[in-house]
């Protein structure tokens, strides 16, 4: 009787209705995409760095773990002496060059002999290695984006580039030029802002990281693994900022509407509840009876809401094949939780005040 009653009362209004499952599904939408877009990025950017084979990451000493905030300090013949570290196989020296045409990109200026040594080399769709000092390689997700192929013509770092190649994405970047070419255009010439050191054997790891220190007692030595570690939300105060921020904007958007849409729908229905009231009902039955109409609410809009999660992300990649969105189920809960939260605390208020309605003076209501 209690869920028919409910469920009249749901279809009785169905713009009211609508808008308050709306109201939680883009509760749910938002958190999902925007933690999705953040972790994502992270994720994705740290999968790069660890496809370029490398075992050990050396940085000159207060260097910055993202790449591409950090200068070219360090003289490219320090790369001569880790090679002469026992159990290191091959040092590839990267100059980072941070461009902002065609979105925010970091591109690497490599020596192609000692960076396919410690990579194991690239997969090329299409074209072939640098040749020219003013030769490009892209990889395949930035060349489907920007409707890239061999021979085109790319304007990077105010000057154009050909593009020589396309390659298989995760090798670090997604562009990729000369290292004589970002030195020149950089004005640090002899210089590298980090060395890939790739070690014999995996298990050597550990003691190459210890003979790098005793060699650069004040660099930043991480291993692969370390970096990894790194790679979270949660090192980036800013991007943990972003979404925090963005998450409490998600939540009160849920929290107000369907506090408005519940305290208007009892003031529609003061007769109903006094009628209710007169035959019997307690506090408790009349407050069990708006949190559970407030529940279905809400459950059609987590529905929605990771619904339309999915299909926004498919519409993102469609139209920006370089973006990455990580949508997992422990978010999706998440944000469940946060959002059948946000519309029972603001269902409560409601619910009590209707339970406190006197019978007579409801009955009176007009």
């Amino acid at each position: 009787m209690v869920n028919k009653m409910i469920l009249a009362n749901i279809l009785h209004r169905p713009i009211r209705t609508t808008v308050s499952v709306l109201a939680v599904a883009i509760e749910v939408g938002m958190v999902m995409i925007v933690v999705g877009l953040t972790s994502g990025l992270v994720h994705e950017s740290a999968k790069r760095v660890e496809g370029v084979g490398a075992d050990v990451l050396v940085q000159p000493p207060g260097a910055s773990f993202l790449f591409g905030l950090t200068s070219a300090p360090m003289p490219i013949k320090i790369g001569d002496r880790l090679k002469e570290i026992p159990h290191v196989l091959a040092v590839a020296p990267v100059l980072f060059q941070f461009n902002a045409t065609k979105g925010l990109n970091v591109i690497y200026g490599i020596d192609m002999a000692t960076f396919d040594k410690v990579s194991g080399g690239f997969v090329y769709h299409a074209g072939g290695p640098l040749a020219a000092p003013y030769d490009i390689l892209v990889d395949d997700w930035f060349a489907k984006a920007n409707h890239l192929e061999v021979g085109n013509t790319l304007s990077m770092l105010n000057h154009e580039f050909k593009v020589a190649g396309i390659v298989e994405h995760g090798k670090g970047a997604r562009l990729f030029i000369s290292l004589a070419t970002a030195q020149e255009l950089s004005g640090a010439r002899d210089k590298a802002s980090i060395f890939f050191v790739k070690c014999t054997e995996p298990g050597y790891t550990e003691d190459t990281m210890a003979s790098i220190r005793q060699l650069l007692p004040n660099y930043q030595i991480l291993s692969i693994r370390d970096y990894m570690s790194m790679m979270t939300s949660n090192n980036l105060p800013l991007l943990n900022g972003f979404v925090n921020v963005m998450i409490a904007i998600a939540a009160t958007i849920g929290f107000l509407v369907i506090f408005l849409s519940m305290y208007t729908t009892i003031t529609e229905r003061t007769r109903e509840i006094g009628i209710l009231k007169s035959l019997g009902a307690s506090k408790g039955y009349i407050i069990r009876v708006i949190l559970w109409e407030t529940g279905l609410l809400c459950a059609a809009g987590i529905v929605a809401g990771v619904g339309a999660s999915v299909i926004a992300r498919k519409l993102i990649l469609a139209s920006f094949p370089t973006v990455s969105i990580d949508l997992t189920v422990a978010w999706a809960c998440w944000s469940a939780l946060l959002a059948i939260g946000g519309s029972m605390l603001g269902a409560f208020y409601p619910a009590l005040r209707a339970a406190q309605l006197d019978p007579v003076d409801a009955l009176a209501y007009e």
